[in-house]
């Protein structure tokens, strides 16, 4: 909607079109929350389980005792620690923050993009900030990302107060890559995937156990994906990659019930295949990456 304004300081949200916060949501934020059948969340009846790669049925849903695999996702807890993550914030909260869409504020570091006109400006980006520098190279200890080039990184902050959510949606193709990599700090919270396809989706029986095992002497259980959310359970400091069916079938999300208190998540995004060896804009591609691997970037 139109952003409004907050007593003569200039926009008080950064909503538009139908996104929405509690900011700009008229004079009873209350009823949002208290009533969620007016803006839809959908709750998730399907877990992740990072040890076995599954996602499996709530015990409270129809789907308790089901699972199905649920690839591209590397999931990994305490990626930093406490001191780090405190250092982190304190640099980025000496930045200003912008205004964003749905309740959220951002810092950019990245080529400024028009996604609709598929063009991209290089003037003013001067590289990611100096803090990624370590976070970076430790990306690449791990299979996952060892190849892992980020050209871009935006810092989202979420406050519940503000109504901080992110609608379901999938992020640019055209010029981000394959793998999406987020940072989550501050506090816990629940990246929501759904998918709009209208394929069935196979259910297994699974046995509890240590592994998780898919029991295939049973016969599978036909779905529309429709009917699935799954639930990614983010842990403080955690470390996200989206790859794969994960980035380019299912859509993700966070909806306000998951932000309980500030949450920051730091995501960085690689090139797609036309910025990169051989691609169609190679030498574009080249061009950004080099500046984004000087670390000494400010919000753009």
């Amino acid at each position: 909607g139109e952003a409004v304004q907050g007593g003569g300081a200039g926009p008080a949200c950064g909503c538009k079109g139908i996104r929405r916060c509690l900011l700009c949501q008229g004079p009873a934020p209350c009823l949002i929350l208290l009533c969620p059948f007016l803006f839809p969340q959908k709750q998730g009846n399907f877990t992740y389980c990072p040890a076995a790669g599954l996602a499996v049925g709530n015990e409270c849903s129809e789907f308790a005792g089901w699972a199905f695999p649920f690839p591209g996702v590397f999931l990994l807890e305490e990626f930093i620690n406490p001191d780090e993550e405190s250092q982190m914030v304190q640099l980025m909260d000496q930045d200003d923050w912008k205004l964003s869409q749905s309740g959220r504020r951002k810092q950019d570091y990245g080529p400024k993009v028009n996604f609709k006109k598929k063009k991209l400006k290089v003037d003013g980006f001067i590289g990611l900030p100096s803090f990624s520098q370590e976070i970076v190279q430790r990306m690449k200890a791990h299979s996952a990302l060892e190849n892992f080039f980020p050209v871009e990184q935006c810092n989202l902050d979420y406050l519940p107060e503000r109504g901080s959510a992110i609608d379901p949606h999938f992020d640019d193709w055209w010029l981000w890559g394959e793998r999406l990599v987020s940072l989550n700090l501050l506090s816990k919270t629940v990246l929501s995937m759904s998918c709009d396809s209208e394929d069935s989706l196979q259910l297994f029986t699974h046995k509890p156990n240590n592994s998780w095992d898919i029991d295939h002497s049973s016969p599978p259980r036909l779905i529309p994906y429709k009917e699935v959310t799954v639930d990614i359970l983010l842990p403080r400091r955690s470390l996200i990659v989206l790859y794969g069916d994960a980035r380019y079938k299912w859509k993700h999300a966070i909806y306000r019930k998951h932000i309980e208190h500030r949450r920051i998540c730091v995501t960085f995004r690689e090139l797609s295949a036309e910025f990169t060896l051989g691609g169609k804009q190679e030498k574009l591609g080249k061009e950004l990456l080099e500046i984004a691997l000087t670390f000494q970037g400010k919000p753009v």
